[in-house]
């Protein structure tokens, strides 16, 4: 319908029958709104995939390439030394009597003297293995020479057994065990 406000052109007289004249925007008819939800899904999952992977890759959590194998690197083990200077506790961890009276005799004939060493019973029975016991570092030395001295027992650290009054007393403590019982007994090493 012409509007008499408007001064008449070409287009207002156009036959009704002629279709479309100009150009006309639409959507396109092969596109239907589940094909474009489909498209839109696959590639929110595809983005959010790949952003959890290089996440987990800059963090470290997957590797890529193959893993370096760890290198053993086998701890420092001390020099065995005798040093009568340090004092030597033995305590008899068995339920046999006398072996820290016999272990004191073997400390002595390695080199302490009998002052220096004392011996008595400990407040447990069935320690398994003799055990000779240091504080600090650097009486693994001392320790392990005393090992040897009684025929191979074994060494650990610990500074259960040191003096409470004296944290860095010179003092190495031999447990007896079971191994030394009955006939048992290790022989001094020459």
């Amino acid at each position: 319908m012409p509007n008499p406000s408007q001064p008449r052109d070409r287009f207002d007289s156009l036959p009704d029958d002629t279709g479309r004249v100009g150009a006309h925007r639409a959507e396109n008819p092969h596109m239907s709104g589940w094909l474009v939800f489909t498209w839109a899904a696959v590639a929110t999952v595809v983005l959010v995939g790949a952003g959890i992977f290089g996440t987990l890759v800059a963090s470290g959590k997957i590797s890529l390439g193959p893993s370096p194998s760890p290198t053993v690197v086998a701890a420092p083990v001390a020099t065995p030394v005798i040093d009568p200077s340090y004092t030597v506790l033995v305590l008899n961890a068995t339920g046999q009597a006398g072996l820290a009276a016999s272990v004191k005799q073997q400390v002595v004939a390695a080199g302490w003297k009998p002052e220096n060493v004392q011996a008595g019973d400990a407040g447990t029975t069935g320690f398994e293995k003799t055990t000779v016991y240091y504080a600090l570092p650097a009486d693994e030395g001392p320790a392990r020479g005393l090992a040897q001295a009684l025929g191979g027992a074994q060494v650990a650290q610990s500074a259960a057994y040191q003096p409470a009054n004296d944290a860095e007393a010179k003092q190495l403590t031999v447990v007896v065990g079971t191994d030394r019982t009955s006939g048992a007994k290790a022989s001094p090493s020459k």
